[in-house]
C-alpha cells in the first residue's frame, strides 16, 4: 500500500473568473466537465493566452483530473483534443511521480471504481453541497502491485473500456441520426422557423415529483418497491443497470406508480445535463420515482413522447433551463414551477406521429446495442469489484 500523495503530485485548479471567459484561447477545464471515467466540454469556456495563471495551471495529455465538489469522486483522462487548457478550481489535478513505480492506466482505473467514489462522497463534508479535501486525497492509501501485475490488469480493463465506447459510438450514431431527422421534419427549434404554435408544458402534460427517501411512516404497512433514481435518467434512455428498492404505502405507490410512456425528467445535475428526460417503456411491477425526478404524462392527443423526448435535447428547451435554473458550483437544478412553464412548440400530431414512427424503428437497432453495453458494463464492474473492491 501507498499514500496517493507519496505516489502521485495532487494539485489544485485557480479560481478563473467567468467574466474574462473569450471565445478563443486556453480551454478551462471546470467540475462541469469532469464524469465519471472521461471528460467532456459541451459548452467550452476560454481564458486568453498571455493571462499569467494560464500558464501556472496548465494541463497536459493523459492528466487525470478529479472532481472536488457537488459530485465528487468522480475522474477522468484529458485527451489531447482539449489542450491547450488550464485547471479551474475544484478540480484536482493527479500526476504520477515515478512511472516505474505506478502505471498510470492502473491508477486511471482504480480511481474510476466504485469502491474509491463511494470513499471520496463518505469523506467529503457539506449538506447541499459536498466538498473533499486534496489532504485527504493525498493520505488516501492505494494498492501498489508489481509493474507487471499492474499493467496486466489494466490491460483486461482496456479491453473491456474500448468495447463499451464503441457500442456508445454506435448509439451516438443512431441518435445523431434521429436529430438530423428532427430538424428536418420540425425545423430549428429555438429559431421556430417553422411558426409552430408554442404552449407551456403544464397545458398538455401532468407534471408530479416523486417518494421522498427518509420520510416518517407511522403506523402503516409498508411494501418494498422498485423506484427510479436520478442515476437511472439518462440523456434519452433508462439505465436499468442498477434498480434500488424503497419501502411505501399503498397509497404511496398508487400516486408515485409509473407508466408506460411517462417521461421522467431530472431536477438537478451539470449544468449541460439539466432538463435531460427520457420515456420509460418497460416496466417493473408497481415501479415509483424519486423526489429527485418529475414524472410527466402527456396528453397524446396533443404532444407525443417520441416528440418530446427529442425536444428536450435540442436548443430552445437546453436554453430555456439553463436561462431559469439555480446554480451553485458545477451543479444547476430546476424546480416544478419552471419545468410547467416550460414553452414546447407542437407541430401537428399527424408529423409527431411521422417522427415517432421513424423513432420506433431506430430503438429496435439501438435495443440490441443497449442490451450489449449493458451486459459489458455489469462486466466492467465485476472486475473492477476482483481487482479493486
Amino acid at each position: 500500500m501507498a499514500r496517493l500523495g507519496d505516489v502521485c503530485e495532487i494539485l489544485n485548479g485557480y479560481a478563473f473568473k467567468s467574466a474574462n471567459y473569450t471565445d478563443k484561447g486556453v480551454r478551462i477545464i471546470r467540475i462541469s466537465n469532469v464524469q465519471k471515467g472521461y471528460i467532456e466540454d459541451n459548452t467550452p469556456a476560454f481564458y486568453p493566452f498571455d493571462d499569467i495563471n494560464v500558464a501556472k495551471y496548465e494541463l497536459f495529455e493523459g492528466d487525470l483530473l478529479l472532481s472536488l465538489t457537488g459530485n465528487v469522486g468522480r475522474v477522468g483522462r484529458l485527451d489531447k483534443k482539449f489542450l491547450p487548457a488550464a485547471l479551474n478550481q475544484r478540480v484536482a489535478c493527479i500526476r504520477i511521480k515515478d512511472n516505474t513505480a505506478l502505471d498510470k492506466s492502473f491508477l486511471f482505473d482504480l480511481l474510476n471504481s466504485d469502491s474509491f467514489e463511494q470513499k471520496c462522497i463518505l469523506s467529503s463534508k457539506g449538506v447541499a453541497q459536498k466538498n473533499l479535501s486534496t489532504e485527504w486525497l493525498k493520505d488516501y492509501k492505494i494498492p501498489l502491485p508489481p509493474l507487471d501485475e499492474q499493467r496486466e490488469i489494466a490491460a483486461v480493463l482496456d479491453k473491456v473500456s474500448d468495447l463499451i465506447a464503441k457500442r456508445r459510438q454506435q448509439l451516438n450514431k443512431l441518435d445523431e441520426l434521429v436529430k438530423s431527422r428532427f430538424i428536418e421534419m420540425f425545423g430549428d427549434m429555438l429559431l421556430n422557423t417553422k411558426r409552430w404554435n408554442e404552449k407551456p408544458l403544464e397545458s398538455m402534460a401532468d407534471i408530479v415529483s416523486g417518494i421522498t427517501k427518509g420520510r416518517k411512516i407511522k403506523g402503516q404497512s409498508m411494501i418494498k418497491v422498485p423506484y427510479m433514481a436520478v442515476s437511472n435518467v439518462k440523456d434519452g434512455y433508462i439505465d436499468w443497470t442498477t434498480v434500488k428498492t424503497i419501502e411505501a404505502t399503498e397509497q404511496e405507490i398508487e400516486q408515485y406508480r409509473l407508466l408506460p410512456d411517462d417521461v421522467l425528467m431530472t431536477e438537478g445535475g451539470d449544468p449541460d445535463k439539466l432538463g435531460r428526460g427520457a420515456i420509460i417503456k418497460e416496466l417493473l411491477e408497481n415501479c415509483i420515482h424519486q423526489n429527485h425526478i418529475f414524472r410527466v404524462r402527456l396528453n397524446e392527443s396533443v404532444i407525443l413522447p417520441g416528440f418530446f423526448a427529442e425536444y428536450l435535447k435540442h436548443q430552445k428547451s437546453k436554453r430555456y433551463f439553463i436561462g431559469c435554473a439555480k446554480q451553485t458550483t458545477g451543479i444547476a437544478s430546476i424546480n416544478m414551477r419552471q419545468l410547467k412553464a416550460l414553452p414546447v412548440l407542437l407541430p401537428p400530431l399527424a408529423l409527431q406521429k411521422q417522427f415517432s414512427a421513424f423513432v420506433a424503428q431506430t430503438d429496435k437497432s439501438k435495443l440490441a446495442i443497449q442490451k450489449s453495453l449493458e451486459k459489458l458494463e455489469i462486466l466492467k464492474k465485476a472486475l473492477m469489484q476482483k481487482y479493486f473492491g
